[in-house]
């Protein structure tokens, strides 16, 4: 008995480039890969089978699960006489599906990764994925059928796989792990590390000391817990807002040219809306004066944070080398502000994390015109070394966060119309890697990224943000 050849054409002719590009991948553990890369048609694949004796006269039950696997139902009826519950028993039956759940629950991660998750995907394997395909053509199939060759993915080994998913987006691993317990494969759910004799117990892997930068994947991962974020609200967010500085004018001589902060209130409702998705008592404080910017920073301070799990203080002010600004244009050292929740001064607080956002320039500021403004409420000021600034602005203790707009010395961007550089990618970044399950520093990387890639003053200026932490554990903002 021979094949229905004409049933075979019918459906090569109804398939196109991606869903040929799906049935290979879906055949990959019964056909050798460099086979695999000689089919060029759907005919050549169904030679490719019958070479294999997966496609033989009188049973074309493979073909109907390739068909229903990549959602090509209307082949099935039109062409085989099947239909997806007749497909579906014959799944269910004992030896019924030939597509390994392996192999199944990566194409299943292909068809939800978005465009965005697979430029991550991308941007983390870095230089373990070529040149040739890291292009915009390259499709999450590509990707993984790279990761397979080069070892960093097979059905025993998920590791790198899960630690990916965890940074670009937990639910897609979630996704994998539910599938493999459906199908009873469990036991591929062991890490390497389990393997091995550490004895550590299952956790998420991240990177020993901090995520490596965009375009790069390091392996060396150990496990590390994360901060218990679970209290609602899970803490205060407090916004110290300054855009009125009439005062400073007025009073200080030497800051009689410095400008309101038009485009704070942009920042301020950004971070607003952002926290609050995120189950933080947002309390936001205007135009306060040195003195007021003390008081309030010691109210909040004094509250009871017992039942709460995390602070975080967002400062929007002119500024310079470890100083902000009050609108009085006097001077409130940032370590003062940190140093007011060590656990001596805050003991509620005390191992938790304690999260401070600093939108203020830093040094050096230059006038950039109407459309772009720096933060250091300056047209001249003095260059000064000291690169210990940063680092001398946060308490010795653990647990603190402290992200700055921009690198000691240098000016941060602000536009009147919308907003700073680093406030609008910090929340556009929270929002959209948070209910993927990332990480604060991790976010923070993706900050630097797409800060620094900005420029002014025809590509002159540029501004490079940079976070100093004292954090033990992971730092993640769950939406749940």
């Amino acid at each position: 008995m021979e094949l229905p050849r004409g049933v075979l054409l019918a459906v090569s002719d109804e398939l196109d480039g991606a869903e040929l590009a799906a049935l290979k991948f879906l055949c990959r553990d019964h056909i050798p890969w460099r086979r695999l890369e000689d089919v060029r048609t759907p005919h050549d694949l169904f030679e490719a089978l019958q070479e294999k004796a997966m496609l033989e006269p009188g049973n074309l039950a493979f073909l109907r699960e390739l068909l229903y696997r990549i959602g090509r139902i209307d082949l099935l009826v039109a062409h085989l006489g099947s239909s997806r519950k007749q497909v579906e028993r014959e799944l269910r039956a004992p030896g019924g599906a030939r597509v390994p759940p392996y192999r199944y629950l990566l194409f299943d991660l292909y068809e939800h990764v978005t465009e965005r998750e697979l430029m991550d995907f991308k941007l983390l394997l870095g230089n373990e994925v070529p040149e040739s395909k890291r292009t915009r053509e390259t499709t999450m199939l590509d990707i993984l059928i790279v990761m397979e060759k080069r070892g960093l993915l097979g059905k025993d080994n998920l590791s790198i796989l899960k630690s990916l998913c965890e940074k670009i987006n937990i639910s897609l691993w979630n996704r994998i792990e539910d599938g493999l317990k459906l199908f009873g494969q469990e036991e591929m759910l062991i890490t390497e590390e389990q393997r091995g004799s550490t004895g550590c117990p299952e956790g998420h892997l991240v990177s020993s000391v901090a995520p490596g930068p965009p375009g790069s994947f390091n392996d060396s991962s150990q496990l590390l817990e994360a901060y218990k974020m679970t209290s609602r609200p899970r803490g205060v967010c407090l916004i110290l807002n300054n855009y009125d500085f009439a005062k400073a004018r007025e009073l200080v001589p030497e800051h009689k040219y410095i400008r309101d902060r038009h485009g704070t209130d942009v920042d301020a409702a950004a971070l607003r809306n952002v926290f609050s998705k995120l189950h933080f008592r947002v309390e936001e404080r205007k135009d306060l004066t040195a003195e007021e910017i003390r008081k309030t920073v010691n109210i909040f301070r004094s509250e009871d944070h017992k039942d709460k799990d995390c602070f975080v203080c967002c400062i929007l002010s002119h500024g310079k080398k470890g100083i902000i600004y009050g609108v009085d244009g006097q001077e409130v050292p940032i370590r003062e502000l940190t140093t007011s929740f060590t656990a001596q001064n805050c003991n509620s607080l005390a191992g938790k994390p304690k999260v401070f956002f600093i939108q203020a320039c830093q040094g050096d500021a230059f006038h950039q015109g109407v459309t772009i403004e720096t933060d250091s409420g300056e047209q001249d000021s003095s260059v000064e070394q000291d690169a210990r600034f940063q680092f001398d602005c946060i308490p010795a203790e653990a647990d603190f966060l402290l992200g700055m707009a921009t690198l000691q010395d240098y000016v941060s961007f602000r536009s009147p119309s919308e907003g700073t550089w680093y406030i609008q990618a910090l929340c556009q970044r929270l929002e959209y890697s948070c209910p993927r399950g990332e990480d604060i520093l991790t976010i923070l990387t993706a900050v630097n990224q797409v800060v620094s890639g900005k420029t002014c003053d025809r590509g002159i200026r540029k501004q490079m943000p940079q976070p100093s932490f004292t954090l033990r554990k992971r730092l993640i903002f769950p939406v749940n």
